[in-house]
């Protein structure tokens, strides 16, 4: 059995392939990213994401990605909750700023800089704030969905620490470790994070 992994971004699929390696046994499927599976990018794939949940989108995306290669597929939607903004950036994370706000800062950056603007003075206690990740298995052979969700708590500093991770990470703080997830190893990070206990869960799964 193989396992597509639908993601176009390299930092997910290398934290998510590697958790599942983690994950392993004998006669586990082998994972195979988009570009193992040679499906090239299209223009389809910008609107994959429609949805207010996390759920629907990573149901979406595996969905698409199955039925496009004939493969089980798993794909994942995730983001950043913080409760002083209502639960924002949430689905929208990865376009949180303004466009054009920042023009002199990468995608990341400038939600960095945004969620710290937007938090400007609140105190410690009031910066609560927490990962979420959904992991959508998609088989279409029987075209059912299973959705795995893990979350990671945390709150959010007051400038950016560390130099691993990406997203959000140089802000996100572990209060647990007292080290933000871009100060956390890699191996750390996935034993904590959200998409570590998401993945696990599809792990075991897999198992049953």
């Amino acid at each position: 059995m193989k396992l597509l992994l639908a993601t176009r971004s390299s930092h997910k699929a290398g934290e998510a392939t590697r958790i599942l390696a983690d994950e392993g046994q004998e006669g586990a499927p082998a994972v195979l990213t988009l570009d193992d599976a040679g499906i090239p990018w299209s223009e389809a794939e910008d609107g994959l994401e429609p949805h207010e949940t996390f759920e629907e989108n990573a149901a979406s995306k595996a969905r698409y990605f199955g039925r496009l290669s004939g493969q089980p597929t798993v794909a994942d939607d995730s983001g950043l909750e913080v409760d002083a903004l209502g639960g924002r950036p949430g689905v929208r994370t990865k376009r949180f700023a303004p466009s054009g706000r920042y023009p002199a800062l990468t995608r990341d950056e400038a939600n960095n800089q945004y969620l710290l603007d937007s938090l400007d003075g609140l105190p410690p206690g009031r910066r609560g704030a927490r990962y979420v990740c959904v992991a959508c298995l998609f088989d279409p052979a029987s075209g059912d969905t299973v959705h795995f969700r893990g979350e990671a708590p945390g709150r959010i500093l007051t400038l950016r620490r560390g130099s691993g991770g990406f997203g959000y990470d140089p802000i996100f703080l572990d209060e647990e470790t007292g080290l933000s997830y871009a100060e956390l190893s890699a191996a750390d990070k996935n034993e904590r994070s959200h998409r570590g206990k998401a993945f696990r869960a599809l792990a075991a799964f897999l198992r049953g």
